[in-house]
């Protein structure tokens, strides 16, 4: 099939590399030349593990070109995926401009039937609205479908190739057969395509966000309790994920949940409810529990110190929101930098990929270590602030030695307890025993 994809951030890349994997052809639009000439060059500008190597392979065999002309692409494809931005405003809405302006360029340039995807994560009623914007031109057919992505970022290529499930929104027939005809090679194994309104749609990529949202928060107010009642949340967790109906998935607790959908997805949820005049109660709790969470292990710091950090030294391992990509976008690291910063602290960080977003950000403020041991010269303490694999399981032998004590705070609770009383490490983490 023919495919043009609108935008090149994360969800556009992952989702026209994967569709050309599949033998599609994909024009990728993008109005900043300098990146469309490092695509070109098979250059992807984020982290994500497996991209890197299909994206080269499907540039090299032709299937996948890119173009800063939205005319061109639209006039060579039949199925155009609206892959733009969709950020949150003050209030916590969603701001729509980037999709809807295209939407409006699209129905001067249509000229024959087209189905037009919302793949970007919209409000409900979204479908409506650039329905609305098309037709302020068009002069032919055209069906706007919704088919949110459910991507986890460091699995993305996985997940794309290899859904749980499929969801699109449509109330057309034809763009119905047009679209399953497209998917069925990602669900051979048998996973489902399920079909519905747009609104459905729409609804069920917040709701899906928002519900894992709430089992890490839910998770995260366990591991509070944990910490009064001198419990241990990783037993709690053992205990109720072997429930069928919780399951195990989503219930680490730690220093908080971060990325480009959960925080955004969350806001947007309680920005509409509250707009049709209905309060959320439940998501109003979950983002004041994640946004109390992420910085809940400087106290512990602080207190450990003597409430005085000027001019301690703090290794920091852990940038990037989640293990396995780059993405810093609401990552606790930065509320919990912040913190030190004015308390005084002076930090040395480390992240596998993170560096350079941090880097944009933070320049000079703090310190970088080209790796993990750098960072803990002359180190009065280790904070962990994302669980990379690397972290896991490191040389305790030269922690040691190269920290000025031996003290860690770990925001993700890496460490086993006995293991490390057994080191004779003063070790802080989230819901459990302090040793």
């Amino acid at each position: 099939m023919k495919i043009s994809i609108i935008g090149t951030g994360y969800v556009g890349l992952v989702s026209g590399t994967c569709f050309a994997e599949t033998g599609n052809q994909v024009i990728c639009v993008d109005i900043d030349e300098k990146k469309l000439e490092r695509l070109r060059n098979g250059k992807v500008p984020i982290y994500e593990p497996q991209l890197d190597i299909l994206f080269e392979r499907n540039i090299r065999q032709g299937r996948l070109r890119f173009t800063n002309s939205l005319k061109e692409a639209v006039e060579e494809t039949d199925l155009i995926f609206l892959a733009l931005p969709t950020p949150p405003g003050e209030d916590g809405s969603a701001d729509l401009s980037y999709v809807l302006n295209v939407a409006k360029e699209l129905g001067e340039i249509i000229s024959d039937y087209k189905v037009i995807v919302d793949k970007s994560t919209v409000p409900v009623g979204t479908a409506e609205k650039v329905t609305a914007a098309i037709k302020e031109n068009a002069k032919t057919d055209f069906d706007v479908v919704s088919n949110p992505e459910f991507l986890r970022e460091g699995f993305a290529v996985e997940d794309f190739l290899k859904p749980d499930r499929v969801v699109i929104g449509t109330s057309s027939e034809r763009a119905k057969k047009i679209m399953e005809e497209l998917y069925r090679p990602f669900v051979r194994q048998g996973n489902p395509i399920i079909f519905m309104d747009e609104k459905s749609a729409e609804l069920t990529k917040y709701a899906a966000n928002s519900f894992l949202a709430t089992k890490i928060s839910f998770m995260n107010e366990i591991a509070n309790i944990c910490e009064r009642l001198d419990a241990d949340v990783d037993k709690v967790r053992i205990g109720i994920g072997s429930d069928t109906r919780i399951g195990k998935r989503f219930l680490f607790s730690g220093i908080g949940y971060g990325g480009s959908c959960f925080p955004k997805d969350v806001k947007a949820l309680i920005r509409s409810s509250k707009e049709m005049g209905y309060d959320f109660k439940i998501l109003n709790s979950v983002e004041e529990v994640n946004s109390i969470q992420k910085t809940i292990i400087v106290p512990k710091i602080k207190n450990y110190f003597g409430n005085d950090l000027s001019g301690k030294k703090i290794a920091l391992w852990g940038l990037s929101f989640k293990p396995d990509t780059d993405d810093i976008r609401e990552a606790p690291s930065r509320y919990i930098i912040d913190e030190l910063i004015d308390s005084g602290a002076d930090i040395s960080a480390f992240d596998p990929e993170a560096m350079d977003n941090i880097k944009a950000i933070y320049s000079d403020k703090i310190t970088y270590g080209s790796n993990e041991y750098e960072v803990l010269k002359n180190a009065d303490a280790l904070l962990i602030a994302t669980e990379w694999g690397v972290f896991k399981n490191p040389d305790f032998n030269r922690v040691t030695q190269l920290l000025n004590e031996k003290v860690i705070f770990d925001g993700r609770n890496l460490y086993d307890l006995e293991k490390m009383t057994s080191l004779g490490y003063r070790y802080f983490s989230i819901g459990r025993k302090e040793i």
